[in-house]
């Protein structure tokens, strides 16, 4: 597997993701992660819908947090075509805890934690903690990537605006 040293770092320190990066134009790779309810998903489940997939190290993180709530806060605007995913490393139970806390009803959250599937697929599953990297990816209804921001220090927020707007282009 593909490892790119120095991609990202948390706090300043310096990690190695695992897996491609992905580029605007290429087919989005499937994965298989579980929902709050265990159940297998994966890039098919949302197909013909424009999905925004967020990629996060930990809901229970406040840059997560805040992150999440603002994609949550956004999704109404965006259409019915549009999903918004988030994937993270956190067991589905917590997910499903930390979405009923914080009211979150618009986004989807998806736990990685069994294979890191999508981590490896989509280049962002860190290495040195086996979390993801924060990432966004607008992936449009034919499933090509539209959009892709890898945040380079994790505890810094993606570019909002611009992986709304991607979304929003293709509605």
């Amino acid at each position: 597997m593909q490892e790119r040293k120095h991609a990202a770092t948390m706090k300043g320190t310096p990690l190695t993701l695992i897996g491609p990066e992905r580029t605007i134009g290429e087919k989005a790779p499937e994965f298989t992660v579980l929902r709050n309810d265990l159940t297998p998903a994966g890039l098919k489940d949302f197909a013909g819908n424009i999905k925004l997939i967020a990629s996060v190290p930990s809901l229970d993180t406040p840059v997560c947090d805040r992150e999440t709530r603002r994609f949550n806060s956004e999704a109404a605007g965006l259409g019915e075509d549009v999903v918004i995913l988030t994937i993270s490393m956190d067991l589905p139970f917590a997910q499903a805890r930390w979405c009923g806390a914080a009211g979150i009803d618009r986004v989807i959250t998806l736990s990685d934690h069994r294979e890191a599937s999508f981590g490896t697929a989509y280049g962002v599953l860190i290495k040195e903690l086996r979390l993801l990297n924060r990432a966004v990816f607008v992936v449009d209804r034919d499933d090509i990537i539209r959009y892709v921001e890898y945040v380079r220090e994790n505890t810094e927020f993606p570019d909002f605006d611009a992986a709304l707007q991607a979304a929003r282009s293709l509605a």
